[in-house]
């Protein structure tokens, strides 16, 4: 996919990813380095908990849906950072076999009145699993390069 510049943006626009499928010994690995709780590391417990068997953390879905986006190459050339999340929200489970893809919709284009070679674009993230369902949702505020003229 060809870079987008903030100036290539527009409210509206979407952007579909590929899928990546998760495994249970990689929802146990994510777990053990960054959110060890029972149900994300131990089928027993995670079982007996109220989620009834092994979930990804929240994190994981979360990192994996941005790498998706992020590999596309949507902003190879154009991404200076982001100055951070809006409106986290896990909304479904994420089990081992699921499989996640990501839908991006800009929602807002804001060139910066302070420095004119950049600005700031609102995307929702919906990571959707092998169903149809949006298991999480955010939004992140990308700051851009404008195209180079």
């Amino acid at each position: 996919m060809d870079t987008r510049f903030l100036d290539d943006l527009t409210p509206g626009q979407t952007f579909t990813t590929t899928g990546v499928t998760l495994t249970e010994s990689a929802i146990i690995d994510f777990a053990w380095q960054n959110d060890p709780q029972p149900f994300h590391l131990d089928k027993a417990a995670a079982e007996a908990s109220h989620f009834g068997g092994l979930i990804s953390s929240g994190f994981h879905s979360l990192t994996l849906c941005f790498r998706l986006f992020i590999q596309t190459g949507v902003f190879l050339e154009s991404s200076l950072g982001s100055p951070g999340i809006d409106e986290m929200r896990w909304l479904a489970p994420v089990r081992p076999g699921d499989t996640l893809h990501t839908v991006v919709e800009v929602l807002e284009v804001r060139p910066s009145k302070s420095k004119p070679d950049r600005g700031i674009a609102r995307l929702k993230y919906h990571g959707v699993n092998q169903r149809g369902e949006t298991v999480l949702s955010l939004i992140i505020n990308h700051l851009l390069a404008r195209r180079p003229s």
